[in-house]
């Protein structure tokens, strides 16, 4: 199984390339925690999505030092990388989203593969999940339609919104609807934060604000999908610049949660939620930092992780 990790973002919010900021006793990243789960999973491999200018920063701060403990691939997020149908407007360059990211893997990756983002903490549960939920997918037949078609099966780690949040702003997350715990719809939510009596708000673009259940499940990029994917992600890719014209394409992306809730709508895909009652944690903000360097020293304290996590 393979871990893809998504790190080609510069951290706007943050102020630089938060990815390689050290975060552990060891000057580990929050990705290395990730990764160090994620083998003791049963991952035997992990693909870096990154800007290919970042190649030798990522190899030589992260790549040298877990390469001896796991596979080490890198896929670059390249704006040109994109179906024949495609055309770059002038003065564009950011890439074309999440879903583009992990496009950018399918030479590399033909087995089943879990996708996270590089700058949140996810613990070891939800890794533990995917691994298993992959490891079993074949023999599970549970989603066979009655045409005897067997949609390809995905799964995501589902947090409870009310362990996702910061006290340092508004955050953005996919809030979930299922039915038994399979995913029906999921919604992105832009700016979620919690007001100063409790309560749980998402702003919404023209300013309406709507209170949400601290206890739903919310998506943070932690999926798990079969290599069919990458299928659904190329055909995805092709709509979107058949859709997207002009300067609406000068600033649209292409969304993992959008390619997932295409293939849910088509009846070409089930996805299990994996609920796990994990705490996130990440640095979304500067302010975050100091909290986050405290968490991490706790599961330390507590055993969870070793002081420095490749020695």
């Amino acid at each position: 199984m393979t871990l893809i990790i998504m790190a080609a973002g510069m951290g706007s919010r943050y102020g630089g390339l938060k990815q390689l900021d050290p975060l552990g006793p060891g000057g580990e990243f929050l990705l290395d925690y990730s990764i160090y789960d994620a083998v003791k999973a049963g991952f035997n491999k992990v693909v870096f999505v990154i800007k290919k200018e970042n190649l030798e920063l990522f190899r030589e701060t992260v790549g040298e030092r877990i390469e001896k403990a796991v596979k080490v691939e890198y896929a670059f997020q390249d704006i040109e990388d994109i179906p024949e149908n495609g055309s770059i407007p002038e003065g564009r360059v950011k890439p074309w989203g999440t879903a583009h990211a992990v496009y950018c893997c399918r030479k590399l990756v033909d087995e089943p593969f879990a996708v996270i983002n590089s700058d949140d903490f996810y613990g070891a549960e939800a890794f533990e999940c995917l691994a298993k939920y992959l490891s079993q997918n074949g023999a599970d037949n549970t989603g066979i339609k009655a045409d005897g078609a067997v949609p390809h099966r995905y799964c995501m780690a589902a947090y409870m919104l009310k362990n996702t949040l910061t006290e340092n702003g508004s955050v953005s997350r996919g809030v979930c609807l299922d039915k038994d715990m399979n995913l029906t719809s999921i919604t992105e939510h832009t700016k979620i934060e919690r007001l100063s009596d409790g309560r749980l708000i998402n702003t919404e673009d023209d300013g309406t604000q709507k209170e949400l259940n601290e206890n739903l499940h919310v998506s943070m990029n932690c999926w798990g999908f079969t290599p069919e994917f990458f299928n659904t992600l190329e055909k995805g890719l092709k709509t979107f610049f058949d859709v997207n014209k002009g300067e609406k394409l000068n600033k649209a992306e292409y969304y993992l949660l959008t390619a997932v809730q295409d293939e849910i709508d088509a009846g070409t895909a089930t996805v299990k939620l994996l609920e796990t009652d994990a705490k996130w944690f990440g640095v979304t903000y500067k302010e975050d930092r100091p909290k986050v360097v405290e968490a991490i020293r706790k599961l330390i304290a507590e055993g969870v992780y070793p002081g420095k996590l490749w020695a």
